[in-house]
């Protein structure tokens, strides 16, 4: 019942951004490059909200979403271009990368998380600092693989939004786990498009 309390009283600004946030997953899943703008005024209203909530790295982290949504934007309009002109050097497609990376991926990943988390633990400067320390990580890492159309980056998000989740129970953000259990199912979703896409231009080589 409290929860269900505290989901009423949320603010008008989190269901925008949870609005928002949702449709910058579906239009990514669709490989569409107005994905972009969405997560920007999504992540612009996170930024003030979890900074005001004392999630100093998830404040943080949406600020680093502003500026991946811009060179986001940019990176897959210039693949729309190259599909028209066929002449740009910047183009990217969606593609996998090898089980070396990956591992090497997730031994960084989960390096920084723990000297951020025993820095916010010191400082007492979050309500759940390795936790905190790990979504951020994790996501800021991913957000360039997604940027970058690594198909993995979905499996990744899988894990992140399972472990944002519980971090935003804790914290009271309840209209925001209602955005990230949608999340874990369009996750799937975007996987098994990009895959979709890879197999189509695969069979058309």
């Amino acid at each position: 019942m409290q929860a269900f309390d505290a989901l009423l009283a949320q603010s008008g600004w989190e269901w925008l951004a949870v609005f928002l946030g949702i449709a910058y997953v579906i239009l990514a899943a669709k490989n569409n490059k107005w994905a972009w703008p969405s997560a920007f005024f999504s992540t612009l209203i996170y930024t003030v909200l979890f900074w005001e909530g004392q999630l100093p790295m998830q404040a943080l982290l949406n600020a680093y979403y502003l500026v991946m949504a811009v060179y986001g934007f940019w990176l897959w309009n210039q693949s729309e271009q190259f599909k028209i002109q066929e002449q740009t050097t910047t183009h990217v497609s969606i593609h996998r990368r090898s089980v070396n990376f990956h591992l090497l991926f997730i031994g960084i990943g989960f390096g920084l998380s723990g000297l951020i988390g025993w820095y916010l633990n010191a400082t007492e400067a979050s309500q759940m600092p390795y936790l905190d320390a790990t979504v951020t990580v994790f996501s800021v890492m991913n957000t360039v693989l997604m940027a970058r159309k690594v198909l993995e980056n979905w499996l990744y998000w899988i894990v992140i939004d399972a472990a944002a989740i519980y971090l935003y129970w804790e914290s009271g953000f309840y209209v925001t786990i209602m955005m990230f259990s949608l999340y874990l199912i369009l996750a799937v979703y975007g996987f098994r498009e990009w895959q979709k896409l890879i197999n189509k231009t695969e069979a058309n080589r």
